[in-house]
């Protein structure tokens, strides 16, 4: 007969901690922004754009309607700025298919504004990979106006 060691196997140590270490992720992920995003049932490129935040550790919470142009009029969505979806984070309107990093900096940053937008649908933007990716502008808008908050080229920022 084997008589164990009362020295802590690996197992007893995650019996242990692991209740806790799972909390504490649970504490974290309570801090970390819900993105809800308002999608057509039909439309791939937000599905891939979705993937893009989730990818990028953003917890997301996708309302799927056929009628986006409701939820742009309640969130104040300028109509030179329309695009293929819309969300919403931490008091901010998300237009299109804007990078992860842009809503980064603009959660870090927290400007006056209502939010960030791409017009269209670029190519080369999150949800929008294939093909040669052009180069295009995250607008900040709201109440004083419209803006270039960061420009990219596919998910790469660059410079002016």
């Amino acid at each position: 007969m084997k008589i164990r060691s009362e020295s802590m196997t690996r197992r007893t140590v995650l019996c242990l901690v692991g209740p806790v270490l799972l909390e504490t992720l649970a504490i974290a992920r309570a801090d970390e922004p819900v993105v809800t995003v308002h999608k057509d049932p039909n439309c791939g490129c937000c599905t891939s754009w979705v993937g893009h935040l989730k990818g990028a550790g953003f917890t997301v919470r996708v309302e799927e309607t056929p009628d986006l142009d409701l939820v742009r009029t309640r969130l104040g969505v300028p109509v030179d700025l329309v695009a293929c979806h819309t969300a919403e984070v931490s008091g901010y309107v998300i237009e299109g298919h804007v990078p992860a990093l842009a809503i980064r900096r603009l959660l870090s940053e927290r400007p006056k504004a209502r939010g960030l937008a791409v017009p269209g649908m670029p190519v080369g933007s999150p949800g929008m990979e294939g093909g040669k990716p052009q180069p295009y502008t995250v607008v900040l808008f709201g109440p004083e106006g419209s803006r270039s908050f960061m420009r990219f080229n596919g998910t790469r920022p660059i410079e002016g």
